[in-house]
């Protein structure tokens, strides 16, 4: 069977696309940067894709010879392009695949995705699953199912990081009171149910929930995953609602607006019918941790969790700092010093005075606006000062207040977000 999957860099993808190479499938695997994906994968064909822009005729042309498409494409947050990649897009490449003769289609949608969806991310999973079934009610052509999960946790996805960053903390949180019902499911799990359904013989037309064996609330979940980590038990202390909103809304968190309102409204499902359909049961969520047994660096990425997203921030700072401190609060006669002594005097020195202090104000707002390449930006300029100071002053290398020598901390400062800029993607 040559199976395409759509989304394939995502979390959900990558873990499909592991199983599917390692079990003997065909696979192809389309995204919006195909050469790391055939760095990942070698063996696999790959292809480029924009689900937000690619129509019907597209699809249609690369369908040729694919038996099943798996569309793991997802994202969400306050800019996601629900309407492209979640709705369009999916109806699109649906059409393609009936018009083409793919044999199965699945497709990874959402728990809530359905009359009781309460955020635009599940409306726009909602119409695209929707329309799957519309065109092929009883699956006798081109069979389809549609996989809604709750929290998938595994390593790599942003739920896990979500909910190990909060279980590392020398605090716990307790979000919402500490009674917001979840169902999590592995990701080993979601990736066998969609084997299953690959291998699956005969006509298919399925919608499922897919979740763990029983609902958990937020703190038990955080409380498992502690222990997973090899950490003890620690007090909790209460997060009210409106403060996690406005971290959110800030956007210097891992949790979105839309995922708070998510977790408030419950995502939970009985398991009976996933169970039914497929033939298995999902793990505990304890007994999917013990199989993949937490390694020093998993400790290490949950507590980095907590203080990257600040990082940005503070770096901003700095620069925020600097350029409006020069402007508005420095002596006058100080600065003319200074300019002085780089051989700058009148209009010329106050021409570098602007733009000099307008630069590091343009770092501050593009490093908090998440503008790429923001840091390093910050570092040239950072490095400029630097050998301009160094010539005209080398004696504020021994400087007791170290207005030189602080440059090395924001230097290190500069490259650990732009690691993690990189990171991000």
């Amino acid at each position: 069977m040559h199976v395409l999957i759509v989304g394939a860099g995502g979390f959900i993808g990558r873990h499909i696309a592991g199983r599917l190479l390692a079990d003997g499938f065909d696979v192809t695997l389309a995204g919006r940067r195909p050469v790391g994906l055939a760095r990942c994968w070698p063996q696999a064909a790959t292809l480029a894709c924009d689900l937000s822009r690619d129509d019907a005729g597209v699809w249609e042309a690369r369908l040729a010879g694919i038996d099943a498409v798996v569309n793991c494409a997802g994202l969400i947050g306050h800019r996601a392009d629900y309407a492209g990649v979640h709705d369009q897009g999916p109806r699109a490449l649906f059409d393609a695949c009936l018009a083409a003769g793919v044999g199965r289609v699945i497709q990874i949608s959402a728990l809530g995705a359905d009359a009781t969806g309460v955020t635009p991310y599940h409306c726009s999973k909602q119409r695209a699953d929707e329309h799957l079934a519309a065109l092929d009610p009883m699956g006798g052509r081109m069979g389809w199912a549609v996989l809604r999960p709750s929290l998938v946790l595994g390593r790599g996805g942003a739920s896990m990081a979500l909910f190990t960053m909060l279980a590392a903390l020398p605090l716990t949180p307790r979000l919402g009171k500490g009674g917001w019902q979840v169902q999590p499911i592995h990701i080993d799990d979601l990736v066998e149910a969609v084997v299953r359904l690959l291998r699956h013989d005969g006509p298919i037309a399925l919608k499922l929930d897919a979740v763990g064996p029983a609902p958990m609330t937020t703190d038990e979940l955080t409380a498992a995953l502690r222990r997973w980590l090899g950490m003890g038990a620690v007090p909790r202390i209460g997060i009210p609602q409106w403060l996690l909103a406005w971290v959110a809304r800030l956007g210097i968190g891992p949790a979105t607006r839309e995922s708070l309102t998510m977790l408030a409204a419950g995502n939970c499902a009985p398991v009976a019918p996933f169970v039914s359909a497929l033939g298995f049961r999902p793990m505990a969520m304890d007994q999917a941790l013990a199989r993949h047994p937490a390694a020093p660096a998993d400790l290490a990425e949950a507590r980095d969790g907590a203080i990257a997203p600040i990082l940005p921030v503070l770096l901003a700072l700095v620069w925020l700092a600097g350029g409006n401190v020069s402007l508005a609060f420095a002596p006058p006669d100080l600065i003319a010093t200074w300019l002085t002594r780089g051989g700058l005097s009148g209009f010329t020195a106050a021409a570098a005075l602007w733009a000099g202090s307008l630069a590091d104000i343009a770092v501050g707002l593009a490093l908090l606006a998440r503008v790429r390449g923001a840091a390093l930006a910050g570092m040239a300029l950072m490095l400029v000062y630097t050998a301009i100071l160094t010539a005209a002053a080398p004696e504020l290398w021994a400087d007791p207040f170290g207005p030189l020598v602080k440059n090395i901390a924001v230097l290190g400062l500069s490259l650990a977000v732009h690691a993690k800029e990189i990171r991000r993607g």
